[in-house]
């Protein structure tokens, strides 16, 4: 994979946090006064990699549509996840398996956002379809707050096949719709667990949806007939924390 930029205070923050040996150089806006930019760049300067002031011109020119912050890094990306990647990472985790399955997300906000609370919740990883969706973005980067360099995240070429092996390896999946009457909080997510959320408008597909051990939804008793997705992926990801964390 080839170097790109990451733009912004968090991202940059978790590229030297947590992977500063694949941050190439800093480069931070001329005149910045920003604290946490400042901090930023010492970080960097501690850590031997070089650190460039540079007119606000060229950082928007680096940044694209992303808001800079000040502050933008030259980055070499590990390689994503591969699909037979999945079989370890799940070894690994046992009985505390917990997939996120993202079923066509294309706005890389979301994509953004969906990372940064699989991270949170330490997702064992999070697989997304190669066709019919974003991928590992400069701006899904920044929208994660670090969470894309924290959690696993595989692109596979047939997710109805992934989906097949994750059921064969005792994986029970729960898809999130909106036209069911059972609720999330009534599906237990202990033990190993995948859970499946569609795209941004038309939700998972229909063979998505028959490969589900379950279908649930998010008791919404309010006005609104939907979530944003990264929002549903917070809400449901933590139900299932609390079910596993509570006291059997």
């Amino acid at each position: 994979m080839s170097e790109s930029w990451i733009v912004g205070i968090n991202p940059v923050e978790g590229a030297l946090s947590n992977d500063a040996e694949r941050v190439r150089e800093v480069l931070v806006e001329q005149g910045q006064r920003n604290a946490r930019v400042q901090a930023l760049a010492e970080q960097a300067k501690a850590l031997k990699i070089p650190v460039h002031h540079r007119p606000r011109e060229q950082l928007d020119k680096l940044a694209g549509e992303a808001r800079h912050q000040g502050v933008v890094a030259l980055y070499e990306p590990p390689p994503m996840a591969h699909e037979g990647d999945l079989a370890k990472l799940m070894e690994r985790d046992g009985a505390q398996t917990l997939v996120l399955v993202l079923d066509g997300v294309t706005d890389p906000h979301n994509l953004g956002a969906c990372l940064r609370s699989a991270a949170a919740a330490g997702v064992t990883a999070v697989i997304v379809p190669k066709d019919r969706a974003v991928g590992l973005t400069p701006v899904v980067r920044r929208a994660s707050a670090g969470g894309a360099d924290r959690v696993p995240l595989i692109a596979v070429t047939n997710l109805a096949r992934t989906l097949r092996e994750l059921k064969d390896a005792g994986v029970w999946i729960t898809g999130l719709a909106g036209d069911t009457d059972t609720s999330i909080y009534s599906v237990d997510f202990k033990g190993p667990v995948a859970l499946v959320l569609g795209s941004e408008g038309e939700g998972m597909r229909r063979l998505t949806r028959e490969l589900c051990d379950f279908v649930a939804k998010i008791p919404m008793p309010g006005t609104m007939e939907s979530l944003n997705v990264s929002v549903a992926t917070g809400v449901v990801l933590f139900e299932a924390l609390r079910q596993r964390s509570a006291k059997r």
